[in-house]
């Protein structure tokens, strides 16, 4: 091992001051240097990132993984527990309280029923290339010649003159001494 302190991650720790703050630089550790206080889970994904070539990653990649795995596991067991109570009703020879037992079919079952929405697999290349050249046979339309910048139609700008509560006031004073020489007016 190395003469740093093993666990210890590149994250800047703050001063008694909190003067400056955490960064969220990328974790460098190898699978060995990791704390025996990690999470044998943390761990075997450790592992199994490095056996992938994968060197470097943010402290929270592997809690998402485990998060991730963990939602998607529960998700498929609850799927294969109504696909079996289902099974069981619709038998009623085996139809019992107690019998909520999963088979290997319920569970198949239930992951060939998530792949079909959860993943979408990316559509083919070719069908890819030829959606881009269909696209790419229109020309782009001309760039048109004109002085300064170019900027889109005036009622999706705001290049107008901004207003302050002092020009409301001053516009409020203007209308209240127009209409007073002509309220003496009309009482004459």
């Amino acid at each position: 091992m190395s003469d740093s302190v093993a666990g210890t991650s590149s994250a800047q720790v703050p001063n008694k001051q909190g003067a400056s703050p955490p960064k969220q630089d990328v974790q460098t550790e190898t699978a060995e240097d990791l704390p025996s206080a990690t999470p044998r889970d943390a761990r075997i994904l450790h592992l199994i990132m490095s056996s992938l070539g994968v060197q470097s990653y943010q402290d929270r990649v592997p809690l998402q993984i485990m998060d991730f795995a963990y939602r998607y596991t529960n998700a498929i067991l609850e799927d294969s527990l109504l696909y079996a109570d289902h099974s069981r009703s619709s038998n009623p020879s085996t139809s019992t309280a107690a019998n909520t037992h999963i088979t290997v079919e319920d569970v198949r079952l239930s992951v060939a029923a998530r792949i079909n929405y959860q993943f979408k697999p990316a559509p083919p290349k070719e069908l890819l290339l030829e959606m881009a050249q269909e696209r790419n046979r229109r020309p782009l339309p001309p760039v048109q010649q004109s002085y300064g910048i170019r900027l889109p139609p005036e009622k999706y700008c705001l290049t107008a003159r901004d207003r302050d509560i002092d020009d409301e006031a001053r516009e409020v004073v203007k209308i209240e001494q127009t209409q007073e020489p002509e309220a003496k007016r009309q009482r004459l």
